[in-house]
């Protein structure tokens, strides 16, 4: 059963390690959250090591610039694993083919031009237009604020009658950017798998992500635990399916995709509800608190 706890201090103790989110967790896409923040900082101080993990469509650098400009502080975090990289990772070993059509907006061009050094010993990869690509690199929709997945289904017929497979570099289906809800390269992905086409993924709740963090953490000295590691974050089907696949324990956020769920304080949310809809998710964190805090 889940356990609802107002603090993660309360259980802080238990671990070394913590895999936190950042949409809907750390920050709102828009600013970030201040007692996440101090959470985070605390545990640290504790001796706790926190990697950010995040579905992010971007490499590390890109999301880090992004937390500075928000102001989130060094000393909430020791490292940071993207979707971005893991999803880069397989493109640069030729997952998708070297000829590449980009689905996504331009604030994603990173992808493709921020590569780690080994990049330079593989075969480059170039982008095309979507008549000559042999593969498909999709970031998001091309304009997020205004299209859904449904906008694409044309150019997916044409994709899947040509046998192209799509490397999803955020298998998030949705965020909330502010109060908006955006569609994410998640869900787009998900509708070229229902219409037949393939869909590969790197991100939360897919092992490449986790075996990334693993890398860093060991790159720090330190042993990655599973029972001494806890993933924490608003996704019930990537956060904390990701997180129960790798054998870890989770922490719910309900504060955030699906505050709407646990009555109508999202600073307070309701023990039956919750619940309730853990089982009918048929998935179960450990732990939920209403915000990461």
């Amino acid at each position: 059963m889940t356990r609802l706890i107002g603090s993660f201090a309360e259980i802080s103790t238990r671990y070394d390690l913590a895999l936190v989110d950042l949409w809907g967790c750390v920050h709102n896409g828009l600013a970030i959250y201040p007692a996440a923040e101090a959470a985070l900082q605390a545990f640290r101080q504790e001796g706790g090591y926190v990697v950010l993990m995040t579905n992010a469509p971007r490499p590390r650098a890109a999301v880090q610039a992004r937390l500075d400009e928000m102001g989130l502080a060094r000393d909430a975090y020791d490292a940071i694993a993207t979707s971005g990289d893991a999803a880069q990772e397989a493109m640069l070993m030729g997952s998708v083919g070297e000829r590449v059509w980009h689905l996504g907006p331009e604030k994603d061009d990173g992808f493709f031009t921020d590569l780690p050094e080994w990049a330079a010993e593989r075969a480059p990869i170039t982008r095309v237009g979507f008549d000559e690509a042999e593969g498909i690199v999709c970031t998001g929709p091309f304009d997020e604020l205004r299209e859904t997945p449904d906008d694409y289904r044309g150019r997916f017929l044409s994709a899947k009658a040509r046998g192209l497979k799509l490397l999803c570099a955020n298998p998030d289906l949705v965020v909330d950017y502010g109060e908006t809800r955006i569609y994410c390269a998640g869900a787009l992905a998900q509708l070229y798998d229902a219409m037949g086409g393939e869909s590969l993924y790197f991100g939360k709740p897919h092992p490449p992500i986790y075996d990334l963090a693993r890398r860093l953490v060991s790159k720090a000295g330190l042993r990655f635990s599973e029972d001494r590691t806890i993933a924490i974050g608003d996704g019930i089907a990537t956060d904390i399916q990701g997180g129960i696949s790798e054998g870890i324990d989770t922490l719910l956020v309900t504060g955030g995709l699906a505050a709407g769920e646990f009555g109508p304080d999202p600073e307070s949310p309701d023990a039956g509800l919750l619940t309730a809809w853990v089982a009918r998710q048929g998935i179960h964190p450990g732990y939920a608190i209403a915000r990461l805090r």
